[in-house]
C-alpha cells in the first residue's frame, strides 16, 4: 500500500520539545528556561543564527515577476531547494509562482505537508519507496511530477504509479552541458523522442515535457560568455522540442534557468518555465557574477545572513574570533563576506576558516581590528546559499533590526 503523507513538521516539533526541556529526567540536570528570539532585537539573539531580512526577501519576489513582465511566455517555478521551507514557498505562489521545483523526495514531502499543492522534482528517482512516498502525495491531491533519463526510470515509474492507482507525470531530463544527468540528444533527437514514446505507452504516465537546466552556467561571471552557454542550452532544447512535435508528441512545457541565466532564457524564447532558486536569498558567489556593462550584478537584494558573536579578540594579530565555523555555513563556493548589522560588508574584513565552531576574521590593521569586543555582534553572508540553510533548522526572520517570525527549515536534510 502506499505510504502515508508524513505528519507535517514531526522531526522539527520533537527537535523543539527536546530543546525545551529544562528537567532532563536522566541526568537529573535542571536548565534555565529558553528565551524566545521573537521581538528580540539581532544584538540579542544566541548564535550563530540564520537569518531572514524580510524586506529584501520581499523585495526579491516582486522583483523577480518585475523582470519577467516582457516575456509572458515563462511562467515562474522557483527551487525550493534554496530554502527548503514550505512559508517562503507559499508567498512565492501567492505571489504568481505556478509551483516550486525541489531536488529531493524528503524535500517534497515536507512541502507538501506544509501546504504546496504542485511540485516537479526536478531528479531522477530510483529507489522504489522513494518513489512509493511521490505516489503518496500524488494520492494525496498533490500534482508531483519527475524526471526520467532512461527507459528503466519509466518502468520504475509506471509500475508504481500502476500499482498505487494514480497517474505520474513525467519530464524528460535533456544534458544541456551540464554533463550530469539527463539524456545527451543524437543529432535528430532520435533517442529523446524515443523515450518519450516510452513514457506516453504507459498508461499510468503522462508525458510532462523537457527539463533543460545547465546549472555551471549560473556562476558564469561574464554575461557575454553565459550568453553564448545558455544559447547553446536553448539551441538544444529547440532542437527536441521540434524532433518531439515533428513526431506528434505535445511538449506541454520546457523548464530550466536558474538565478544567473534566466533572463538568458527567457530572451531565447524556447523556455517556458525558469527555476530560479537562490535570487530569494542571494550569497557572496553570486554577488560575483558581472551584468551586461561589466558591473556587479544588483537586480536582488541579500536577505540571507548568519549571526555571529565575537568570542575573542587579538589586535595585535589583526584577528577577531567569531562563533560561527564549518558548521553554521558552507565553504564550497568560497568564504563569506562579513558585514556589520545594518548589512554594510566591511570589505576590509577578510573571513578564514577556523574549524567547526570558530571563524577568523582578518582586518588591514590592529586599530580597525581593535574596535571590536568580545559579545560584539556580525552578519556573514554565506558563499553558497543552498548548503548553508541545510545546516540549521529555522529561519529567524527580522524587520528594522528586530526578529518578528521564526520559521521553520522542515525541509533540511541529505537524503533523497
Amino acid at each position: 500500500a502506499p505510504l502515508p503523507l508524513l505528519p507535517p513538521l514531526l522531526l522539527l516539533s520533537a527537535m523543539a520539545e527536546a530543546a525545551t526541556a529544562t528537567e532532563p529526567a536522566a541526568a537529573g540536570i535542571v536548565l534555565p528556561p529558553p528565551v524566545s528570539p521573537l521581538g528580540q532585537p539581532l544584538q540579542n539573539i544566541e548564535t550563530p543564527a540564520l537569518l531572514i531580512d524580510l524586506a529584501c526577501l520581499e523585495y526579491n519576489i516582486a522583483k523577480l515577476n518585475e523582470t519577467l513582465a516582457p516575456y509572458p511566455h515563462v511562467r515562474v517555478r522557483p527551487h525550493a531547494k534554496s530554502h527548503k521551507c514550505p512559508e517562503i514557498a507559499k508567498l512565492q505562489i501567492q505571489a504568481g509562482a505556478v509551483g516550486v521545483c525541489c531536488q529531493k523526495v524528503s524535500e517534497a514531502v515536507a512541502l507538501a505537508a506544509g501546504g504546496v499543492t504542485d511540485i516537479l522534482v526536478s531528479n531522477e528517482i530510483v529507489e522504489r519507496s522513494k518513489i512509493d512516498r511521490l505516489i503518496a502525495l500524488v494520492r494525496a491531491g498533490i500534482n508531483i511530477s519527475v524526471l526520467a533519463d532512461h527507459l528503466e526510470h519509466v518502468t520504475q515509474y509506471a509500475k508504481a504509479a500502476r500499482d498505487g492507482g494514480v497517474i505520474l507525470t513525467v519530464l524528460i531530463e535533456v544534458n544541456v552541458g551540464q554533463n550530469r544527468c539527463g539524456v545527451k540528444p543524437y543529432a535528430d533527437a532520435g533517442n529523446v523522442v524515443a523515450l518519450a514514446h516510452s513514457i506516453s505507452a504507459e498508461p499510468s504516465l503522462v508525458f510532462g515535457g523537457l527539463h533543460c537546466y545547465h546549472g555551471s552556467a549560473q556562476h558564469i561571471r561574464s554575461e557575454t560568455q553565459r550568453q553564448q552557454v545558455v544559447r547553446d542550452v536553448a539551441d538544444l532544447a529547440a532542437k527536441c522540442r521540434d524532433a518531439l512535435e515533428a513526431a506528434g508528441i505535445d511538449v506541454p512545457k520546457i523548464t530550466g534557468g536558474g538565478t544567473g541565466s534566466y533572463l538568458l532564457e527567457a530572451k531565447a524564447g524556447v523556455h517556458t518555465e525558469c527555476q530560479t532558486g537562490s535570487y530569494i536569498f542571494m550569497d557572496a558567489d553570486y554577488g560575483k557574477n558581472h551584468d551586461a556593462h561589466g558591473h556587479y550584478v544588483s537586480d536582488f537584494r541579500q536577505s540571507l545572513y548568519v549571526l555571529t558573536t565575537v568570542i575573542s579578540t587579538a589586535p595585535t594579530e589583526r584577528l577577531v574570533v567569531v562563533d560561527a565555523g564549518m558548521k553554521a555555513h558552507s565553504l564550497d563556493s568560497g568564504p563569506p563576506l562579513v558585514a556589520d548589522l545594518s548589512g554594510r560588508v566591511r570589505a576590509e574584513a577578510v573571513y578564514e576558516n577556523g574549524g567547526d565552531e570558530h571563524g577568523k576574521i582578518f582586518f588591514p590593521s590592529p586599530e580597525s581590528a581593535s574596535k571590536f569586543r568580545i559579545g560584539d555582534k556580525l552578519l556573514l553572508i554565506p558563499g553558497h546559499c543552498d548548503p548553508t540553510v541545510n545546516m540549521h533548522s529555522e529561519f529567524l526572520c527580522f524587520r528594522d533590526g528586530v526578529v518578528q517570525q521564526i520559521w521553520p527549515i522542515s525541509a533540511r536534510g541529505p537524503g533523497l
